[in-house]
């Protein structure tokens, strides 16, 4: 089974890196850390069991230790890749996005300053972007607003 198969979202590399940095962790901690149920975090650490990504030893009685074996290092340096190679691509088609919109806005009408509502790194790619295109960021209310709802990203004007 090949890991582009076996691992098909980034959970398993979060699972792995959390494993990495404490391989004493319990599936409860690792449940909470990733937000899944201690039967999910179960079935996917027997996964990784069989497919020899990881290792189990006893450390005590009740005390599991999970070693990540050089097949599952491969794999966490794999998924790590992937996933870098998908945020860049989001990153830059959402510069792309702006760009076009703030070029449109200011080929429209020559306006230089914009609103923006939203949180998060979506609204901070948005940030970075305007202003690295010349375009001030203000609160005033009679600006356009470039608004960031998840990846919709538009521009309302009054």
């Amino acid at each position: 089974m090949t890991p582009e198969i076996f691992y098909h979202n980034f959970r398993d590399l979060a699972l792995l890196k959390i494993i990495e940095a404490d391989p004493d962790v319990s599936q409860a901690a690792l449940a909470a850390e990733l937000g899944i149920s201690i039967g999910t975090v179960n079935g996917l650490l027997r996964q990784m069991v069989t497919s020899g990504l990881i290792e189990v030893k006893r450390a005590s009685r009740r005390k599991l230790r999970y070693i990540i074996t050089a097949e599952g290092r491969a794999v966490q340096r794999t998924l790590l890749e992937k996933y870098l190679q998908q945020s860049f691509q989001l990153y830059r088609l959402v510069r792309q996005e702006v760009k076009d919109l703030l070029k449109g806005l200011n080929d429209e009408s020559g306006i230089h300053a914009v609103r923006l509502i939203g949180e998060g790194d979506i609204a901070e790619v948005c940030r970075l972007t305007c202003l690295e295109n010349h375009i001030s960021l203000t609160d005033e209310i009679d600006t356009p607003a470039l608004i960031v709802d998840g990846l919709d990203i538009r521009i309302e004007q009054l």
